[in-house]
């Protein structure tokens, strides 16, 4: 969720339910004025998602205008790297809550931009919430192209792509209580160069060589809604304890268990670790009870699946970016925050995990590079007025979790 949404009045409500408790809203989700209120009056639900909650309205959404990216047959893709690059190490572009289409999201990406050119960026990684603030009203909605495609024009590589609370929305923004709307962002990967999410969840290696099937790299992306959102799921297919959840956990625990690859990165958009306005895994916003809202059975399963195998946890969710340390709870498994792309922090810190170095106040981005022998970090803040980039801390580690194991 955005630092400034609405959280639901205590977990484990539905949106139905929700909405139920808000009479300035009909069941089709259309605002109504209150006694004796002006006939334009905006009621909360429309205060809260402002224009958005008009465009889930099965008439917006028949209106929305095809983009122009998003054809009907499948395109020629940005190639996969084959190789590191000429010093040894593949660069990586992370970024995170990018998706709103407005000044500060362009500022960033053309910080990027310029970075991604003299660093040698090969693919980058979008850590969800890529469109706000309810997602894709279809597979050919035109925020793709005003939300992802254009502000990252020139960015010409595979973006490995994850979704966020926002992309899985209904009537609630951020609330991801609607994780189907999700598959029209893998159905919009098929028409996309850039975009790659070949399913809800998956992986996708960098190998150590050309012709080489040992990777150096692997990411596994991971869908983190269903364990995550403010409200309870409505379909069991996505209940937290429900198939979906199952066959993403079989399917995460048997990849980490078969990767031979030297690091092992896991993405997913809500963190473990966490030191923003968000919180971490099992108390988000506050909330330490249900099976919704504060992320308990996600912590459950980045501990019992992910913390000691992973070298890395990259996350957005929260708009800030920290590199926090490895602990005892995580088992070698570092936590890294990166969502700031579109939006910034509230500029103080909520939590006190031990971290190497972390910014609450501003936009950026962070290039993660990787050799036989190393992962840095490179975290860069953004000034949104001017699109400077500033260095702004270098992190390097020598110590893969794949030596331990």
């Amino acid at each position: 969720m955005c630092d400034d949404e609405y959280i639901p009045p205590r977990p484990d409500l539905t949106e139905s339910q929700w909405l139920d408790l808000d009479t300035t809203i009909t069941t089709t989700g259309r605002p109504v004025p209150a006694a004796g209120a002006p006939s334009g009056l905006l009621g909360r639900r429309t205060v809260l998602g402002g224009a958005v909650a008009l465009a889930v309205l099965p008439q917006a959404a028949a209106a929305a205008p095809r983009s122009s990216t998003a054809a009907d047959v499948p395109v020629a893709k940005f190639p996969f790297p084959d190789r590191p690059g000429p010093d040894g190490e593949y660069a990586v572009l992370l970024t995170g809550d990018a998706g709103t289409g407005d000044d500060a999201q362009y500022a960033v990406a053309a910080a990027a931009k310029a970075i991604c050119r003299t660093e040698g960026v090969s693919l980058a990684v979008g850590l969800g919430d890529n469109l706000y603030e309810n997602g894709p009203e279809s597979a050919h909605d035109d925020e793709f192209a005003t939300k992802f495609e254009q502000p990252n024009d020139g960015i010409d590589v595979p973006w490995l792509m994850v979704l966020g609370n926002h992309d899985c929305s209904g009537l609630i923004p951020g609330s991801g209580g609607d994780p189907s709307r999700g598959d029209r962002e893998v159905a919009y990967a098929t028409t996309s160069r850039r975009w790659h999410m070949p399913a809800r969840y998956y992986s996708a290696a960098l190998p150590s060589a050309a012709g080489s099937d040992v990777p150096l790299v692997e990411f596994f992306a991971i869908d983190t809604n269903p364990v995550a959102s403010t409200v309870a799921q409505l379909d069991p297919y996505f209940y937290w304890n429900g198939p979906y959840m199952r066959e993403q956990r079989r399917w995460l625990d048997s990849a980490l268990s078969a990767s031979r690859a030297t690091w092992k990165i896991v993405i997913g958009h809500h963190p473990y670790l966490n030191n923003g306005k968000h919180g971490s895994a099992g108390s988000y916003d506050g909330f330490v009870i249900g099976n919704y809202t504060s992320g308990i059975h996600l912590k459950e399963l980045y501990e019992e699946v992910v913390c000691g195998r992973a070298d890395l946890i990259l996350s957005g969710h929260d708009h800030t970016q920290q590199i926090l340390e490895p602990t005892a709870r995580s088992r070698g498994t570092r936590q890294i925050v990166c969502g700031t792309a579109g939006k910034s922090g509230d500029g103080k810190a909520h939590g006190t995990h031990p971290a190497r170095w972390q910014d609450f106040s501003h936009n950026g981005f962070m290039v993660l590079k990787a050799s036989a022998k190393s992962l840095t970090v490179d975290a860069y803040t953004v000034d949104a007025t001017t699109s400077a980039s500033n260095l702004a801390h270098t992190f390097t580690t020598t110590s893969a979790l794949t030596a331990a194991r």
